[in-house]
């Protein structure tokens, strides 16, 4: 069955496709990828063959079993775009797409350079979103001017992880955007000024944007070494720092904290990469404690969009 979400910017997801291949940097630590895996060994059926791609026929259907207007994301453990996927089963996602009017069906992909190939001998349904994924300069930068040549009701970008300072995107053609930081015991920095610098880069007039989260990392970037002592206090998992790490990052000063040791690069697959940010101690508080909140409000804004047909 499509299964409820945890996802804060869907209510359902529908998977047509399971598994999928690595083609970018947002791919390093794949949320899918660990899930799969974990699924195949729990014999969950539909992960016989773990993360490798996989097409599910069985699941074409599941969407017109509900009546009930619900928001989609097609395809959360795969890219509905894979490469490896013919056209003829796309075509099979879309006719269900079409039956089930009354749904909303949000559809993200890394293989943005199939979408106007795909569409250019078909007509898109209405109720369907599409979505890039954007982490970086140049890998993702690239797939929003692809995204543009596409009709859509909704055209929207899914910058998560953030691993670098994108600037001020030039957003035209472009209704919505997702921004997140990285989760997951591996999760690479995202410091709130990229974030600022998407959402609001010319003042105080913000961007349509959710914020999915701020990361696992925290507390933040301007945090001096007593805010990250009082957060290491209060959040016990903060315990989990190697040893001389946690005693490097939490020396009692009234300064703020110069960065480490020369010799380690922050960039580096070490352990510390989870722990320190720039100049700023980081800490493992979990993608809820480092929160949804830029510039004072929850940033939880969706697209307007066409009434669903019922």
């Amino acid at each position: 069955m499509a299964t409820q979400s945890a996802i804060e910017w869907t209510e359902q997801t529908w998977n047509p496709t399971t598994g999928c291949t690595k083609v970018s940097p947002g791919c390093k630590n794949c949320y899918a990828e660990a899930m799969a895996q974990r699924l195949h060994a729990m014999g969950a059926p539909g992960y016989e063959s773990g993360s490798k791609l996989t097409l599910q026929p069985g699941r074409l259907g599941q969407p017109l079993g509900r009546k009930k207007p619900t928001v989609y994301f097609v395809n959360s453990m795969s890219d509905l775009f894979h490469e490896d996927i013919p056209d003829a089963y796309l075509d099979q996602v879309f006719d269900t797409i079409a039956r089930a009017p009354q749904h909303t069906f949000q559809v993200l992909t890394k293989r943005a350079e199939r979408l106007p190939e795909y569409f250019s001998t078909r007509q898109r349904p209405r109720n369907v979103w599409l979505g890039v994924s954007v982490e970086d300069r140049k890998y993702g930068l690239p797939r929003i001017d692809v995204l543009r040549k596409v009709d859509a009701a909704v055209r929207f970008l899914s910058i998560e992880p953030l691993l670098e300072d994108l600037g001020d995107l030039n957003l035209d053609g472009i209704d919505w955007m997702i921004v997140g930081g990285e989760s997951g015991r591996k999760a690479r920095r995202m410091p709130s000024t990229w974030v600022t610098n998407l959402a609001c880069p010319g003042g105080p007039v913000r961007r349509l944007l959710l914020l999915q989260a701020m990361g696992r990392l925290g507390p933040g970037r301007d945090s001096t070494i007593e805010e990250s002592e009082r957060a290491r206090t209060r959040w016990p998992d903060v315990g989990r720092l190697p040893h001389t790490w946690a005693r490097f990052c939490m020396k009692m000063t009234s300064r703020r904290w110069s960065g480490p040791p020369a010799e380690h690069n922050v960039h580096d697959s070490g352990p510390h990469e989870a722990f320190v940010a720039g100049s700023t101690p980081m800490f493992l508080l979990g993608k809820t404690r480092t929160g949804r909140i830029l510039t004072g409000e929850i940033c939880d804004e969706f697209p307007a969009e066409p009434q669903p047909v019922r």
